[in-house]
């Protein structure tokens, strides 16, 4: 294998790597978290039932009943994630305002799109781009919330794609985070750049005219 083979090889197993570690931690973080709460939730439940305390019975299931629903919101929203079907059916475009849709219903952001340039990016650049918006905007939601996110995906001179992710939520303080999303971009042949300025996160990926049409 030549050295140039062999470094992409490298590059795709850290970017499988890193992937696996991500959808672990999300894993972890929401759907495993959910039903802990919800294991301890129904130890409460009978303990309330053998002591004949229907009131508080009903308001832990209740609560209980919340959590699972939650748990289910957060597997399918991981299930979609990996790869949902719009991206490849409809576009980047649709895939992305869908993304946007849940995560603005959920967390109460607002996500403001900008994606006018789409139609033109080849299958691998649509989907490690979608990848690399997903994940910006689910460790946006994780350092803050935000109030408000912007999504732009517009050409630049010479035929190649920027990407501008934006949010005003609290500062990136895991540089693993950004370590990540450099290495989803360097896997596209994209330059990574990461700038806060006064309480305003941006997060810049450039894709050259080859890389944007594979």
């Amino acid at each position: 294998m030549s050295g140039g083979a062999d470094e992409r090889h490298q590059e795709r197993l850290r970017a499988e790597q890193a992937e696996r570690r991500r959808f672990a931690e999300l894993v972890h973080d929401g759907p495993v978290q959910h039903l802990a709460a919800l294991g301890q939730m129904l130890d409460a439940l009978t303990h309330a039932l053998d002591a004949g305390d229907d009131t508080a019975a009903r308001e832990i299931a209740v609560r209980a009943r919340a959590v699972a629903s939650d748990a289910s919101a957060d597997l399918r929203d991981l299930a979609a994630a990996l790869e949902p079907p719009a991206l490849h059916v409809d576009g980047l475009a649709v895939a992305v305002r869908e993304l946007a849709d849940r995560v603005a219903r959920r967390r109460g952001i607002a996500v403001e799109l900008e994606l006018p340039v789409t139609d033109t990016l080849g299958e691998n650049a649509r989907s490690g781009l979608y990848q690399i918006i997903r994940e910006g905007l689910d460790q946006a939601v994780r350092r803050g919330p935000p109030k408000r996110v912007t999504v732009a995906l517009t050409a630049t001179p010479g035929g190649g794609i920027e990407l501008v992710l934006g949010d005003d939520g609290a500062r990136e303080r895991r540089q693993a985070v950004l370590d990540g999303l450099a290495e989803r971009a360097a896997t596209l042949n994209g330059v990574f750049t990461y700038e806060r300025v006064g309480t305003t996160t941006t997060i810049t990926v450039r894709l050259p005219p080859s890389a944007a049409a594979l």
